[in-house]
């Protein structure tokens, strides 16, 4: 073969990749929806994927580039993705339309990914009856019997936390209540004694790390999951299961087994996936594995600790910034102390109405979800603008951006808790706070997320002022590698003890 024929060759092959890498790029342009120019082979997400910015701030910045936009067309890699920005549409969603949008677009994969078939990203035929039969536990009367074990692990935090302020040292936040919430999660749904705060070798912490630290090894599986599901798939047949994995589904099994021959009953989560190993046809044709029930529970762990105790420490970090708001929130706090005789029950803590602002305004401003995803299980066509959009459309709400777009919030990098009076939340579009997300896929153990983490803080202000120091992120710099919203280089405060309260 010549040289002339290699040059062809080659320039074959470029054009035909060419071809295949943008072949669907005109698929905004068609329907009128606007959008940057994407990049062959990569799309619009390059930085996200060289990890030079995180996608809830690169959804930010085209958000407010596009702000007069009700949708905004970009692709990730060739395939188009719909972010929406209308609230209304929005709305449509998650709640009017869900039955087109029951799908978040997340696959599973059994073999490469056992613990993925969970909750969060099961497809509809499978989320829809788990949803219903987990959802139980989760209720008001259950967060009433877990309040003592919470309160227990929160007074645990307050012990744990003296030897902190005795050594005058800057304390990274984010572990120090990653500690807290692996236990609460352990006490309330395993009936586990994890023992975080007490062991700096606890198992379960060290696993927790583990799935949220952003190792090359497990970028290099996000991105191969991204871009070769088939291939990622595959591989789980001849790659041996991590040891997350292993551990997670050892411990829930094991644990279930250990109930059913003691005859044992504490009516939590692990209880409930007991009861339908036992009986799978109250979820119809769904085969019960030992790996689906682990990954139930496996979410339910992550999910818990990690957005409460991510929640936690960026309200701490706010206090600490902002001492009169910290300041008025004690006040708050002792007052509801000493009302009750110092007899802190869960009926009290609702009754924490600055807790509830300060609480909201660390969502809203840290989002630990920072996008909500969304696929059309049919085609579908939105009123205003009329966009008809196919069956298997990825769309995308863009959280963060929505909750600091000034005109929403004005000054939105202020953190200013009255924005969450009654009166001023009555003028905004209820769609304008969603961190857990809103409509039937909500997130299911909000209502848990929000106790634990309140209930931390009031033991933690009760107790301890929390300051600035040398080692404090300012600005906060949202760190491009974290799975959730999270600071790079973590979270140090000082923490200074409070004279012993009555």
């Amino acid at each position: 073969m010549g040289p002339f024929e290699i040059l062809c060759g080659t320039a074959a092959v470029i054009l035909a990749l060419y071809y295949f890498f943008t072949s669907t790029f005109n698929f905004w342009v068609s329907r009128g929806v606007s959008g940057p120019r994407p990049i062959p082979a990569l799309g619009n997400f390059k930085d996200v994927m060289l990890n030079n910015i995180s996608v809830g701030d690169y959804l930010a910045e085209i958000y407010e580039k596009y702000k007069d936009e009700p949708m905004i067309g970009i692709f990730a890699r060739k395939t188009p993705v719909l972010v929406l920005k209308d609230l209304d549409l929005i709305k449509d969603v998650l709640i009017k339309d869900f039955s087109v949008f029951a799908s978040r677009g997340m696959p599973t994969f059994e073999k490469a990914e056992p613990l993925s078939q969970h909750l969060f990203s099961l497809e509809p035929k499978r989320w829809r009856p788990l949803r219903i039969k987990l959802s139980p536990v989760f209720t008001s009367g259950k967060l009433r019997e877990m309040f003592s074990l919470i309160s227990e692990c929160a007074d645990n935090l307050v012990q744990y936390m003296e030897k902190l302020a005795d050594k005058q040292e800057p304390v990274e936040c984010r572990e120090l209540t990653a500690k807290y919430t692996t236990d609460v999660i352990g006490s309330c749904a395993f009936g586990i004694e994890m023992n975080a705060l007490s062991n700096e070798d606890s198992e379960f912490r060290k696993m927790g790390r583990k799935a949220f630290t952003p190792t090359w090894i497990a970028l290099l599986r996000i991105r191969l999951r991204q871009m070769f599901p088939w291939l990622y798939e595959i591989s789980g047949y001849i790659l041996p299961q991590t040891e997350t994995t292993k551990f997670f589904i050892k411990v829930i099994v094991e644990t279930m087994e250990y109930r059913e021959t003691n005859n044992i009953t504490r009516n939590d989560f692990i209880d409930m996936l007991r009861e339908l190993k036992k009986n799978p046809d109250k979820l119809g044709n769904i085969e019960m594995t030992d790996s689906l029930l682990a990954s139930q529970a496996f979410v339910f762990f992550l999910a818990g600790f990690e957005t409460s105790s991510t929640t936690i420490s960026n309200a701490l970090y706010e206090l600490a910034l902002n001492q009169k708001i910290q300041d008025q929130l004690r006040e708050e706090i002792n007052e509801v102390y000493v009302k009750y005789n110092g007899d802190l029950k869960y009926d009290n803590i609702k009754k924490m109405d600055y807790l509830d602002k300060v609480f909201k305004e660390t969502l809203r401003k840290y989002p630990p979800g920072t996008i909500l995803m969304r696929e059309s299980t049919s085609s579908y066509t939105f009123d205003a603008p009329k966009v008809n959009i196919p069956k298997g459309q990825k769309v995308f709400i863009p959280v963060y951006a929505i909750h600091r777009d000034p005109d929403i919030y004005p000054k939105p990098d202020v953190f200013d808790p009255e924005r969450f009076n009654e009166e001023v939340v009555q003028k905004r579009h209820p769609l304008a706070f969603i961190p857990f997300g809103d409509g039937p896929r909500n997130c299911i153990g909000a209502r848990f997320a929000v106790y634990q983490s309140k209930l931390g803080l009031v033991k933690i202000l009760r107790h301890y002022r929390i300051e600035a120091c040398e080692k404090t992120p300012i600005p906060y710099v949202n760190d491009p590698k974290a799975f959730i919203l999270a600071p790079k280089g973590g979270l140090h405060l000082k923490i200074v003890k409070i004279d012993s309260q009555s």
